[in-house]
């Protein structure tokens, strides 16, 4: 699908690594290169005409943003660098003056490190209790096991919309539902699902919502945190500097910008919002229920064709998305992929940042292959025929 515009697979790669950062259209790398050939200013700080340019771009794609997640507001959008640094937002400005000791945060061993190493930092400075929610024996998380965990002191619901693993489709609408009749704050990590599936922050009742743009067909270096207007105006800074604030004085006397300009200070990543703005665009145009469709297909056919070859382990064939987990049988993962670089195959090996997932999984190591617009069936059996020279492994890596 529309392979034509990502100039990197004129080089012959088989990309499925997605999950970690997806490869780029060339509307988006040619809509950085205009910001930096063209109009290459800082935003909100000039009164001239490139860089009033800037501003009504940047600001633009705020409102894209808003757009595209269904926010109430504009005001309700934050540009980041990432998930990473929106999560440790949510956990470090919001969190840490919210919560109290006692107080329970509901996870799953299925989150990746950016959910999960927060709320530990978190639990060790101000005592929270981290409750994590079993996993149904597909792994996946439903509706009932979150609901058994519930208890008066739950005060917070944190999970991935898609994990980055097992790729299981959480059910954020009912979450969400569960949350509001609980009075629970829901916080969502939507890395993996952003550039996926539609979100409607407000039909989920979803407290806070983080992003990263490379995995959206984005640039690196920027991402998205989406917070309710009244939780975000209770929430404290973390970095203080140029743009975020409207004075201070030599008493020590200060006063900080609205929402959402507070939050971001210093020089920002302009480029990468331009960038951000474009993929979202490109996104809209093919549409979302599109792309998943044709994940869904090449998730199906990879699964049928491996299940062919021998001692292949799928950990996630039920998954409702385009993230494919397996193992060679008595392979280390990382000998795995090195193995099927030799055939131009780009997979993901180790943990994936999931580091306790092991214990429900029971494997430390898998190669994870993760499928977006741009892949085919074709792709899949370069992959599949692959695998079948599985004996050659340690004679290629040796």
């Amino acid at each position: 699908m529309n392979r034509e515009d990502f100039p990197i697979l004129n080089s012959g790669i088989i990309y499925f690594d997605s999950g970690a950062t997806s490869l780029k259209p060339k509307c988006v790398i040619d809509s950085v290169v205009d910001y930096y050939s063209n109009y290459s200013s800082n935003s909100h700080r000039g009164d001239y005409d490139i860089s009033l340019k800037v501003d009504t771009i940047y600001e633009g794609v705020r409102d894209k943003v808003k757009t595209f997640i269904n926010a109430s507001r504009v005001e309700e959008i934050v540009f980041t660098s990432g998930t990473t640094s929106s999560l440790n937002m949510v956990v470090f400005g919001y969190m840490a003056k919210y919560l109290k000791e006692g107080d329970e945060v509901l996870l799953s061993k299925s989150e990746h490190a950016s959910n999960i190493l927060p709320w530990i930092i978190l639990s060790k400075k101000i005592g929270i209790v981290i409750r994590y929610i079993p996993l149904e024996e597909d792994y996946s998380l439903s509706i009932d096991k979150i609901k058994s965990c519930i208890t008066p002191k739950t005060k917070v619901i944190s999970l991935a919309h898609i994990t980055n693993v097992i790729g299981d489709v959480r059910d954020i609408e009912s979450i969400g539902k569960l949350c509001l009749d609980n009075n629970i704050l829901f916080v969502v990590d939507a890395a993996q699902s952003i550039g996926h599936i539609k979100i409607d922050v407000e039909k989920c009742n979803i407290s806070f919502l983080a992003f990263s743009a490379h995995k959206m067909l984005g640039p690196t270096g920027i991402g998205v945190l989406y917070g309710k207007y009244d939780l975000l105006c209770c929430m404290d800074v973390l970095s203080f500097g140029g743009g975020m604030n409207s004075y201070f004085e030599e008493d020590n006397s200060y006063e900080l910008k609205d929402v959402p300009f507070r939050f971001e200070a210093g020089t920002q990543n302009i480029a990468g919002v331009i960038g951000l703005g474009r993929a979202i665009d490109y996104l809209n145009s093919i549409g979302l229920d599109k792309i998943h469709e044709h994940e869904l297909e090449l998730k199906k056919f990879a699964v049928s064709e491996l299940e062919k070859i021998p001692n292949i382990n799928i950990y996630n064939k039920n998954s409702d998305s385009g993230i494919l987990v397996f193992n060679i049988d008595k392979v280390f993962s990382q000998d795995t992929a090195i193995f099927l670089n030799r055939f131009n195959i780009c997979v993901r090996s180790g943990n994936h940042c999931a580091k306790i997932l092991k214990d429900e999984i029971g494997t430390t190591n898998t190669c994870r292959a993760s499928f977006y617009l741009y892949n085919n069936k074709e792709e899949i059996l370069k992959l599949v025929e692959a695998l079948r020279r599985q004996d050659e492994v340690y004679d290629n890596i040796i």
